[in-house]
């Protein structure tokens, strides 16, 4: 139910497969959004391009051209591992079991509606 590359994202897989400078094609852009000149003048985005697969990310989170290149491969590294391992990948997992404690959540909380629903109707039949 999930699109696989959109699961990308997690920071605390640790079993992810590895990046090799030389399967990487990087590239620096001028971002794009809000900034005014401090985005229309500067290329601090990053865009990384893993060949063998063909995924292509772009990273502009910060004014940092490093911490860019540094969030772009480690975003770049969950994907390559998604679109290799799958439903078997770690950060397919995470943000499964993620989704699940959301939907569970939204259950309890519908739940405590309803319950308090019927107390305030109990209250008012007894007025």
């Amino acid at each position: 139910s999930i699109p696989l590359l959109q699961a990308a994202g997690r920071r605390n897989s640790r079993n992810l497969l590895g990046l090799s400078e030389a399967e990487l094609e990087e590239q620096f852009v001028r971002g794009d959004g809000p900034g005014g000149q401090a985005t229309n003048k500067t290329n601090n985005c990053v865009v990384l391009k893993h060949i063998p697969s063909g995924i292509v990310v772009k990273c502009h989170q910060t004014r940092s051209v490093e911490k860019n290149r540094k969030i772009a491969r480690e975003i770049l590294q969950e994907k390559v591992d998604l679109f290799y391992k799958g439903e078997d990948s770690d950060v397919f997992k995470e943000k499964k079991a993620s989704e699940k404690k959301k939907q569970e959540k939204k259950r309890r909380a519908k739940e405590n509606l309803e319950r308090k629903k019927l107390f305030k109707e109990m209250q008012q039949l007894d007025k």
